[in-house]
């Protein structure tokens, strides 16, 4: 499909599928954080007294992840950017419950083009993405580069020339959007029609009933 494999030696580049890498979930009201004797505090508020790095205990969940960091900064930068993989039926709702040819046709050409929130990559065996995935551009992580190089052991792929380029592309739209309420520049009656299929969305001033 869109995947090429690659020699260890290979070096990083945008594109790079790594399973296995470390995401850090916790909450800051929640964190267990050590203090000089040792004892663990569950505030990070009430143990945070200077910039200096603490020790804690979070939980770490590995995860698939692929790297958005461009090649020009992947090369050299000392940490390397990458955006979670998930099953597309996660990430694009609106295809939770898809399953004929036609309709998944419609989704990965269709949405594409309206969703800037994720990148789709089709399945294939020969690097584990045995269902459709995609890459969720909402859920980054940050990794040290050299880490990732002493494990690239963990990287099963690269997207191919034309993938990559249209990553690329997803990547610039999505950080570069300038969200906006697309409902704006409808009319009062518009408005009450859009409404119907979007509850609890909140009309503009010149779009609110007399």
């Amino acid at each position: 499909m869109i995947y090429q494999t690659l020699k260890s030696s290979d070096p990083l580049s945008q594109g790079d599928i790594f399973v296995n890498v470390p995401r850090i979930d916790f909450s800051m009201n929640e964190i267990l954080v050590a203090d000089e004797e040792g004892e663990l505090e569950s505030s990070w508020g009430a143990t945070l007294s200077s910039d200096k790095p603490l020790n804690a205990i979070v939980p770490i969940t590995p995860i698939t992840a692929i790297v958005i960091t461009p090649d020009c900064d992947a090369l050299r930068n000392p940490n390397i950017t990458l955006c979670e993989i998930r099953s597309f039926r996660e990430v694009e709702k609106k295809c939770s419950q898809t399953q004929s040819p036609k309709k998944w046709v419609d989704i990965i050409t269709q949405q594409a083009r309206i969703n800037q929130k994720w990148y789709y990559l089709p399945p294939d065996a020969s690097i584990g993405f045995e269902d459709k995935m995609a890459a969720d551009f909402l859920v980054t992580i940050r990794l040290r580069r050299e880490d990732l190089e002493l494990n690239r052991s963990l990287r099963v792929g690269r997207l191919n020339a034309t993938a990559k380029a249209h990553f690329r592309q997803r990547i610039g739209d999505f950080f570069a959007r300038a969200p906006f309420d697309e409902w704006y520049s409808l009319n009062k009656e518009e408005f009450k029609h859009y409404k119907d299929g979007h509850p609890g969305t909140i009309p503009f001033k010149w779009q609110e009933s007399d």
